[in-house]
């Protein structure tokens, strides 16, 4: 696979939001020339890939059209038209992640029947047809609150989930083939990103301790290494590559986990693309999670997930109530903190709670570490004009 590296070489990324502008600018380091098929001619990659490509991720043709100019394919969403990708394959373009793994991950139910049938802890579940289904059986008592459905297709982001814990909630059930979870106690909400090549060489980053904005159900900020007994870090580690290896997928994989009150750790979701739980690794990590999909899909030896630094990572969020042409405030207060390392995503339009950016904090003391984070939090903010 040495010649694939070259001067000319044209990978193709599905999709141009932040996942994407990291990874060329990643790729832009190994002199790949990256292309990119996106709705919006000004989302983030614009800006720093070779070429963009107007169109829809999820539209047979202009996924087919998008990969017959390319030397290779990967993607940072899942909402891709998979009989797209499956046509190019069988042509023989070269697509990492293989077309079969995200078919099978666009599927919440596929997934958690996955984990079952590979005994992959993950929390009990049914599926269900539609919310009249549901409520069948909750007439009949053979489902018992409470509860989590969750859509089986689109949902991203706390989008398609509806927790029913009493049944004044069950007004707030979504219409469509859903799974319905038994709720997790939550202790911890953990993340670990692994990697494998195409030779079966497979690596874990350390695991991140994610906290949520429950109002916009967002990861609003996560630390690594996790606050965690090292016995359970190591576990949730060993999980992730139980998931890659039984998947025998080639690139990366997020896995999203769940830490019990009794320290029992669920399987919640993975993503097979970089995720926002790993873009600390950017700066806190000797191999960042955009090199290390680069070196699994080329099938080069996996890098070094050796921690260089404890970090915190801020998600920098719209504010609430402001919709326009973005506006940020407070960056010099905060680029006067040792550390502090800001990324923005070059969104032109905010939106309350949009991703418009994140801030990795490196500090050798965690706590140091948090306390410039909440600075971080109080002192930008991104309003519109």
């Amino acid at each position: 696979m040495e010649n694939l590296v070259v001067s000319g070489l044209k990978l193709g990324i599905i999709a141009g939001g932040q996942l994407g502008k990291m990874l060329s600018l990643a790729a832009s380091n190994w002199d790949i020339s990256t292309h990119i098929l996106d709705r919006d001619e000004n989302c983030p990659a614009a800006s720093c890939c070779t070429s963009l490509v107007k169109g829809d991720p999820m539209n047979f043709e202009a996924v087919y059209s998008f990969g017959k100019q390319v030397d290779m394919l990967t993607f940072e969403v899942e909402n891709v038209n998979v009989e797209a990708l499956k046509r190019l394959k069988e042509e023989g373009l070269r697509i990492l992640p293989d077309p079969v793994h995200l078919e099978l991950i666009q599927d919440k139910g596929l997934q958690k029947q996955f984990y079952r049938d590979h005994g992959i802890p993950t929390a009990t579940f049914r599926l269900f047809d539609n919310r009249e289904d549901i409520l069948t059986g909750i007439r009949n008592g053979s489902l018992c609150l409470p509860f989590v459905q969750k859509l089986r297709r689109g949902g991203y982001d706390g989008m398609g989930v509806a927790v029913v814990n009493k049944p004044e909630d069950l007004g707030r059930m979504l219409d469509g083939p859903s799974i319905v979870e038994e709720k997790v106690e939550i202790y911890r909400e953990v993340s670990v990103i692994v990697a494998r090549n195409g030779n079966g060489e497979i690596k874990s980053f350390p695991a991140v301790e994610m906290e949520f904005n429950h109002q916009a159900n967002l990861v609003e900020h996560l630390l690594c290494p996790a606050v965690l007994p090292q016995e359970i870090q190591e576990d949730t580690e060993e999980q992730a590559r139980r998931v890659i290896s039984g998947l025998g997928l080639t690139g990366i994989l997020a896995v999203e986990m769940f830490v019990d009150r009794n320290r029992q750790i669920w399987v919640n979701e993975i993503a097979p693309r970089p995720h926002n739980s790993g873009h600390h690794t950017i700066e806190s990590v000797i191999t960042s999670q955009f090199e290390q999909l680069l070196r699994a899909i080329f099938n080069f030896p996996l890098g070094s997930t050796r921690l260089k630094m404890p970090a915190v990572m801020v998600n920098l969020l719209g504010e609430p109530g402001h919709n326009g042409k973005a506006h940020y405030e407070g960056f010099t207060k905060c680029m006067r903190l040792e550390g502090v390392k800001i990324h923005l995503y070059g969104k032109k339009i905010t939106r309350p709670y949009r991703k418009m950016g994140h801030v990795t904090i490196l500090d050798p003391s965690m706590e140091e570490a948090l306390k410039k984070a909440e600075f971080i939090k109080k002192t930008i903010k991104i309003t519109s004009w």
